[in-house]
């Protein structure tokens, strides 16, 4: 059966996906990731659809995944799922409202174009969980912001609001939260109303210019999340939180 908390629905040329679990503000668990991949390998196989909206139900539009770090097999698994978002020939629109947070956040960076609304925050927050972010979203936030920013958001947690996300090139536009799903429609009739070859080749030099080193900062993050997750520091993290004490980190 389907998840009913992701959903693909289709009105004329342009898809939508929609993040449907409200009372966990849309993180995503290990069935809501499978019925993504899931939908995302269906878009690779319609060469009708001509733009797809990525959007949220209620407040947020995702606030991470709901599941606990596991093993290569699993991180493998999702790279290959989300980097299926490279060879869909339509344009991917994402419409944040609320928070973005962590490996929800990265996913949206690897989409074509980003919206915010008015109330939207975006966070990665791994490095105060003792791993690192693992989806693409350092490659993709160096390439928008530069050393600085990304810096500051990986190693301190820092979040931004819609504005500064303007500000860096996170996100194209701000607009008011009650205007959010109709922009978003509104730029994806326009995307589907011109010459898709014209479209899906201008898309593709894009994807080109970006592409290899996005592939190639997350091969780099599967390697080195695999040994953080064997590292004595790593097992030192986890038991000073579990006994309520200072860790002692060795590098390690």
């Amino acid at each position: 059966m389907p998840d009913p908390r992701l959903r693909l629905e289709y009105d004329g040329p342009i898809a939508t996906i929609t993040n449907d679990n409200v009372e966990k503000r849309n993180a995503f668990d290990d069935d809501m990731d499978l019925a993504l991949f899931e939908a995302l390998g269906e878009l690779k196989e319609r060469k009708d659809v001509r733009a797809v909206i990525w959007r949220g139900e209620g407040k947020a539009w995702s606030s991470g995944r709901d599941i606990p770090m596991s093993h290569h097999e699993l991180m493998s698994r999702g790279h290959r799922g989300i980097l299926q978002v490279f060879e869909i020939e339509a344009p991917i629109i994402v419409p944040i409202q609320g928070w973005a947070i962590g490996g929800s956040f990265q996913r949206a960076l690897l989409c074509d174009i980003r919206i915010a609304a008015e109330d939207a925050k975006f966070m990665l927050p791994e490095v105060g969980h003792g791993v690192i972010p693992d989806t693409g979203g350092m490659g993709r936030l160096y390439q928008m912001c530069g050393h600085g920013i990304v810096s500051d958001m990986v190693l301190t947690g820092r979040s931004l609001n819609a504005q500064e996300a303007l500000g860096y090139g996170i996100v194209s536009r701000v607009v008011p939260n009650d205007e959010l799903d109709a922009v978003a429609r509104e730029m994806a009739e326009k995307i589907a109303a011109s010459p898709a070859v014209t479209v899906k080749l201008a898309r593709r030099v894009i994807r080109h210019l970006s592409e290899q080193d996005i592939r190639t900062s997350m091969a780099d993050e599967l390697i080195y999340q695999t040994f953080i997750n064997k590292s004595d520091d790593f097992a030192e993290f986890r038991a000073a939180r579990a006994e309520g004490r200072e860790p002692n980190y060795t590098g390690s």
